[in-house]
């Protein structure tokens, strides 16, 4: 219990923090192995390379400067003898040595950052020599400044290259190791990115046919698991467009059947005359065409109509033509000229369902439309009895109708909103109802344009 509550916990850890998309997930995922490895050498460098190479150039450095006062102690301290001296150490051990009157310097202040090198040189001098001595390795670049007090009066001061004294090439080592680094992770990123690609070609292509937009242009590719997702998407896109191109197929003969038959009626009581028999019969014939139509617009949904560009305000002003009630009013705030991307006919339907049925509930209806992001967002407030929020997602229901019913369409067959909502979706958006300030319902339609 315990491990599976930890599992838990680290799960919803690394959810709530990791970066949702897949790409910065991937890189992760191969960006922190390489920097905990980098650490790792790095660590190792310092404490292997650099340690060890260091005290034993510190060392030598140390025993060399300690057999040199040694020679020195043991001769007779002339002239002559520190020439000597002198010629050894600088062209046998390239110590760069002078012996000089004088005293030490006084001690320098310690370093803001900790100096490994100077700490392992001032160990190995004192174990070695045992003579007072003074270091500086950082007034001049490259070279380390060693003084040692021999005897009264008499200093030796060596002036060796750095690399006589300590390791020189870790700088070096760890700029192979950040370059390598950043080498590979340029690699990761671009190969990453042409593995991720195929998965955001086939998102957009999903998306594009669900919204009814060409996804024709979409081709598999990528690693065998993406390209076999690819094909399974197209073969469920040609699946669809059959199923459509059947419904629609069949949906026009049944259609065409069925205003046939209608018509014979029409025309049959055409002949009847205009009694009051024969008013009704009329009356339930215009009904059943009403409704059959309105049927038919639910099942064809949007038909295949490709999206195009369209005058928003003129499409709105359109709907809502002939919507307006006696002594009410409908109040329109479109942005002018405003282009949006949607299928036309399908849309229209939209807006009229939308708009007539506020208009056909209340007195006042205001339409309303901004886009921003690419999004369009519509709504359409009212001052009618609206919806109880517990029935509002009943009313999308299709042939659901309410109390005070508000999802009625011109035909009464209760599927004004369902039919609303089914375009909506077809062009990739959403519908929702609300509390409008109006006092009735406010319909909120958002879809991407």
């Amino acid at each position: 219990m315990a491990r599976n509550w930890l599992y838990d916990r680290f799960n919803t850890f690394l959810e709530r923090h990791m970066p949702e998309g897949l790409f910065p997930r991937a890189l992760i995922i191969l960006v922190a192995p390489v920097v905990l490895l980098q650490t790792i050498m790095t660590g190792l460098i310092f404490e292997r390379h650099f340690e060890n190479v260091t005290r034993l150039l510190a060392r030598s450095f140390a025993r060399d400067v300690s057999m040199l006062i040694q020679l020195y102690e043991d001769s007779d301290r002339s002239p002559a003898a520190a020439a000597r001296i002198e010629s050894l150490a600088n062209k046998t051990l390239n110590l760069q040595l002078a012996i000089e009157p004088g005293a030490l310097p006084a001690a320098l202040p310690e370093p803001f950052l900790f100096s490994r090198a100077d700490t392992r040189l001032t160990r190995e001098l004192t174990v070695e020599t045992g003579k007072p001595f003074w270091i500086d390795s950082r007034s001049q670049r490259g070279i380390v400044d060693v003084r040692l007090e021999v005897a009264d009066g008499v200093i030796f001061r060596f002036t060796p290259r750095d690399e006589r004294t300590l390791a020189t090439s870790t700088g070096f080592l760890l700029f192979l190791m950040l370059g390598s680094s950043l080498l590979l992770l340029g690699i990761a990123f671009i190969f990453l990115r042409n593995q991720i690609r195929p998965i955001t070609d086939l998102a957009r292509a999903a998306q594009s046919f669900g919204t009814g937009r060409d996804a024709s242009a979409f081709r598999p590719r990528g690693a065998r698991e993406v390209k076999a997702a690819g094909i399974a998407f197209l073969d469920m896109r040609d699946r669809i467009v059959r199923q459509v191109e059947q419904r629609t197929a069949m949906l026009a003969g049944v259609s065409h059947d069925l205003r046939t038959i209608l018509t014979r009626f029409k025309l049959e009581l055409a002949f009847l005359g205009d009694g009051p028999q024969v008013r009704l019969l009329k009356e339930d014939v215009e009904e059943m065409q009403r409704m059959l139509e309105a049927y038919m617009a639910f099942v064809k949904g949007d038909a295949g109509e490709a999206a195009q560009e369209a005058d928003l305000s003129a499409m709105v002003q359109a709907a809502a033509r002939g919507l307006v009630r006696a002594g009410g009013s409908i109040a329109l705030d479109i942005p002018p000229e405003q282009k949006v991307r949607v299928k036309p006919n399908a849309f229209g339907r939209l807006l009229a369902n939308l708009i007539g049925n506020a208009a056909r509930y209340a007195r006042n209806v205001s339409v309303t439309a901004s886009v921003a992001g690419h999004t369009l967002r519509l709504l359409v407030d009212d001052d009618g009895p609206g919806i109880p929020p517990d029935k509002r997602e009943e009313a999308f229901r299709p042939f659901v109708r309410l109390d005070h019913a508000r999802n009625l369409d011109e035909t009464g067959t209760g599927l004004g909103l369902a039919i609303a909502r089914d375009i909506a979706h077809a062009h990739g958006g959403e519908i929702a109802l609300e509390d409008s300030p109006k006092g009735g319902l406010r319909v909120v339609l958002q879809i991407p344009v």
